[in-house]
C-alpha cells in the first residue's frame, strides 16, 4: 500500500529501532540489579486473574478457562500485577518487585499500548515517602544507563538527576487553575460537585450538566496541571482527594486526602504510588463504587476478587508503586512513541 509504514519486523525499520530496544534491555537489567542490591525479591505474577482490577476507567481483555469437563470459567488478562503482589505480601514477603506484562483495552497512542511492561515494587512496613526516594534513584539510574543527561519529549525537558519537586493536588489546582480544590471535599471525603463545577467554570473550562465531580477533577488535571509537571526537574504530585485513590489509605494529617502520589517527567505521568489500604470492608465499598461508575459510563463491570480482599485482612502495612517502564525507557532513549521501545508491538487493526 502506497505511503503505508513498514511493519516493525521489516529489516530497515528494525535497524532503526534496534538501538533504543537494546538500551531498553540495559535499563531493565540495571533496574533488576538496583532492586537486588536492596534485598528485593522478584516475583512473577500470573497474567490471568479472576478480576482485572476494579478501577472505573480501566478496560480489560476478557477470556475464559475451559476445564477438562468443559466447564467455562471467566478470566481476564490483568491490568496490573497489584492484586497478586499484595497476596504475596500477605504470604510474608516484605520487599518484592515484579516486571509484568499487563494489558489495557481502549488504550492506544504515543504514550499508550494495549500490552506493555509495568514495574511494580512494594515495601512492607515503609511509609509511602520511601517510594519517592526510590523514584528519584530509578530516574537517575535509567538516564545514567542510557547515557542521557536530560529526558526530552516534544520539546519538554527534565533533569533526571535533580531532586523532584513535591506538589500537593491542592497546591497544583491553586497554582495552575486558581481553584480551591479541597473546598469541594468534606472531612468525610464526600465531594461537592456543584461547588467544583462553579470553580471550574470560573477558571474558563467547559462544564456540562452530567459532569460528575470526578469528571471535573480530571478535566482540570489534564488541561491545566499535567502540562506543567516534570519540567526542568521531576514532579511528585501527591495527596490526592480520597475519592481519587481507591486503593490508598487516608493521610493521617487530613482525612480529605489519601497517601497517593504520581511521578511526572516532561509532562508525562510515569508512576502511581499508594500507602496501601488494608481494610477489606472499606476496600470492598470502594470497589463497588468504582464498578457502579463503570456500569454508568461503559455499561459493564468486573467481578471483585474476594480472595484479594481476604488477603488484605492479613496483609501488613505497606507502600507500593506501579511504574510504566516503557514510558521511562522511551524518555531515556529519546524516542517519540512508546512503540519505539517495545520489541514486538501489537498490530493496530483498522476498520
Amino acid at each position: 500500500m502506497t505511503g503505508a509504514a513498514s511493519p516493525w519486523w521489516s529489516a530497515g525499520r528494525h535497524a532503526d529501532r534496534r538501538p533504543a530496544l537494546l538500551l531498553r534491555n540495559r535499563i531493565l537489567a540495571a533496574f533488576r540489579a538496583w532492586f537486588s542490591d536492596r534485598d528485593f525479591i522478584e516475583a512473577e505474577a500470573a497474567c490471568l486473574q479472576v478480576s482485572p482490577g476494579n478501577e472505573a476507567h480501566l478496560s480489560a481483555f476478557a477470556t475464559e478457562a475451559i476445564g477438562a469437563s468443559g466447564a467455562r470459567t471467566p478470566l481476564y488478562l490483568h491490568t496490573s500485577p497489584e492484586f497478586a503482589c499484595k497476596k504475596l505480601l500477605a504470604a510474608g514477603e516484605t520487599r518484592l518487585f515484579s516486571v509484568a506484562r499487563v494489558f489495557r483495552n481502549r488504550e492506544r497512542g504515543p504514550l499508550h499500548h494495549p500490552e506493555f511492561t509495568m514495574l511494580e515494587w512494594y515495601r512492607a512496613g515503609a511509609a509511602y515517602t520511601a517510594l519517592m526516594a526510590d523514584c528519584a534513584a530509578l530516574l537517575a539510574c535509567a538516564a545514567e544507563t542510557a547515557g542521557a543527561r536530560r529526558l526530552v519529549f516534544r520539546g519538554r525537558e527534565t533533569d533526571p538527576f535533580a531532586e523532584p519537586e513535591r506538589l500537593t493536588l491542592a497546591e497544583a489546582f491553586d497554582r495552575f487553575a486558581g481553584i480551591d480544590l479541597l473546598s469541594s471535599v468534606t472531612p468525610s471525603g464526600a465531594t461537592d460537585r456543584d461547588a467544583l463545577a462553579a470553580a471550574v467554570a470560573g477558571a474558563g473550562l467547559r462544564v456540562v450538566p452530567d459532569d460528575t465531580w470526578a469528571d471535573l477533577f480530571s478535566r482540570v488535571l489534564v488541561a491545566r496541571i499535567e502540562p506543567h509537571l516534570g519540567l526542568g526537574r521531576p514532579t511528585i504530585l501527591c495527596e490526592y482527594p480520597i475519592s481519587e485513590a481507591a486503593l490508598a489509605r487516608p493521610a493521617p494529617h487530613d482525612p480529605r486526602v489519601a497517601e497517593r502520589f504520581e511521578l511526572y517527567a516532561c509532562g508525562i505521568e510515569l508512576a502511581n504510588a499508594f500507602g496501601e489500604l488494608t481494610d477489606p470492608e472499606e476496600q470492598r465499598r470502594r470497589f463497588e463504587a468504582e464498578m457502579a461508575e463503570k456500569q454508568r459510563v461503559y455499561g459493564e463491570r468486573y467481578p471483585i476478587d474476594d480472595d484479594f480482599l481476604a488477603a488484605l485482612a492479613v496483609m501488613p502495612e505497606a507502600s507500593g508503586i506501579a511504574l510504566g517502564f516503557d514510558r521511562l525507557a522511551m524518555l531515556a532513549c529519546g524516542a517519540t512513541r512508546i512503540e519505539d521501545v517495545i520489541w514486538t508491538p501489537v498490530a493496530e487493526t483498522r476498520p
